[in-house]
């Protein structure tokens, strides 16, 4: 079975589709419910369900109202009066997170990349990035929690990211935005 660039599988003569996922676990469920809540102002259980139905995980808003509690989400008020679920910062800091949250991780990026990116080097749909010893840990996480358009996911080693892109062809072009990144970052 060889998979074609467009994500369909061919099995005999019928395609195959070939999907993203997320298991019915509740580590899985809790990690969407905080990819949902950071990446957009979520003002209500039943919306967020809707979101989680729309990547294709049902829940009961029993279930969603205990991961909330776990999560330790809770309702912020914005400037226009309206609430959000907003979510504590990841690293202890107390500050809360929520869908606004990216104005800050969008200046945030730039900052690190300029400080911790050694270099950046793309090919088909993946991005080897270089780090200092013992940087590449953080750098991944600073941009998996950053909602970086085209990146599917990182893989962090010690001093090396890999990171894998949503185009079968996005490495080179995801490589020069880093180093565009870490260019911005240098005024900061």
């Amino acid at each position: 079975m060889a998979a074609t660039p467009e994500g369909v599988a061919q099995l005999g003569a019928q395609p195959l589709l070939v999907a993203a996922s997320v298991p019915a676990t509740k580590t899985a469920r809790q990690g969407l419910i905080r990819k949902i809540v950071r990446a957009s102002a979520v003002r209500s259980q039943a919306e967020l369900a809707r979101r989680l139905r729309q990547q294709g995980l049902e829940v009961t808003q029993a279930t969603l109202s205990r991961d909330l509690v776990e999560l330790r989400a809770d309702k912020v008020r914005l400037a226009d009066g309206s609430r959000i679920y907003a979510l504590p910062a990841e690293g202890g800091e107390g500050a809360l997170e929520g869908g606004l949250g990216r104005e800050i991780l969008a200046r945030r990026l730039p900052r690190l990349a300029a400080e911790l990116l050694v270099s950046a080097e793309g090919s088909a749909n993946m991005v080897v990035l270089r780090t200092p010893p013992g940087a590449a840990h953080f750098l991944a996480s600073a941009i998996d929690q950053s909602f970086f358009p085209g990146v599917m996911g990182t893989i962090a080693g010690d001093d090396t990211i890999v990171l894998v892109t949503r185009a079968v062809d996005g490495g080179p072009q995801v490589a020069a935005r880093f180093t565009e990144l870490a260019n911005e970052g240098e005024g900061s």
